[in-house]
């Protein structure tokens, strides 16, 4: 697959390309089930899921155990390469930009993956998600919390509020099942995120 240059996500990627055994170190064992179980309890059993920017394949495992089909890309080849090892999944090298799937998943898995997209293509990337679920199909999303595109130790983030996400999903036919605040799931951070689960109606 032809992967296609953008500056900022290529920085954030040379990041994890560089640091990528420490990154697993520091999020591999991280317990999620407080996200896993609201996005698993709209997913019918064995359904077909994607992991979309898997990093190093954590969920991605946890869904492959439970008896999901899994699909998993990430933009790292680091990552990429750390996954495949770590999950037995054909981990794809790719980005959200290149998602051109239609109506082929029963849920998109993007946890802290959307936080590396350009702010002016976050409805493009939403566009090609909704694309990609089957009808009835849910995605779950989160970024952290905030309003300010900025930049932190190597990486860009795009961060959300309630009113700017608001304003993202205007344009499609989209349920929110839900939407929350967490703390991060890491003891030792304590920076805040914005979750939501959406449904596609049509």
């Amino acid at each position: 697959m032809s992967i296609m240059k953008f500056s900022k996500m290529n920085q954030s990627i040379e990041y994890y390309d560089q640091n990528f055994n420490e990154f697993n170190q520091k999020t591999y064992n991280v317990n999620m089930q407080n996200l896993y179980e609201p996005f698993l309890a709209n997913i019918p059993s064995k359904g077909y899921l994607l992991d979309l920017g898997c990093g190093s394949g954590r969920d991605a495992l946890y869904f492959k155990k439970h008896g999901y089909q899994i699909d998993a890309i990430d933009y790292s080849i680091k990552l990429v390469e750390l996954a495949k090892r770590q999950t037995g999944i054909n981990v794809r090298h790719a980005s959200f930009y290149d998602l051109n799937e239609v109506e082929k998943y029963d849920g998109i898995w993007a946890c802290a993956s959307l936080l590396h997209c350009d702010r002016n293509r976050l409805t493009e990337v939403i566009g090609r998600i909704v694309k990609a679920l089957k009808i009835t199909g849910v995605c779950y999303m989160s970024f952290k919390y905030g309003d300010q595109d900025r930049e932190k130790d190597g990486r860009f983030f795009t961060d959300l509020n309630e009113t700017q996400l608001e304003t993202l999903l205007m344009p499609f036919d989209l349920k929110i099942i839900k939407q929350w605040i967490t703390k991060d799931n890491r003891p030792e951070y304590s920076e805040q995120w914005i979750n939501i689960i959406l449904q596609k109606l049509n």
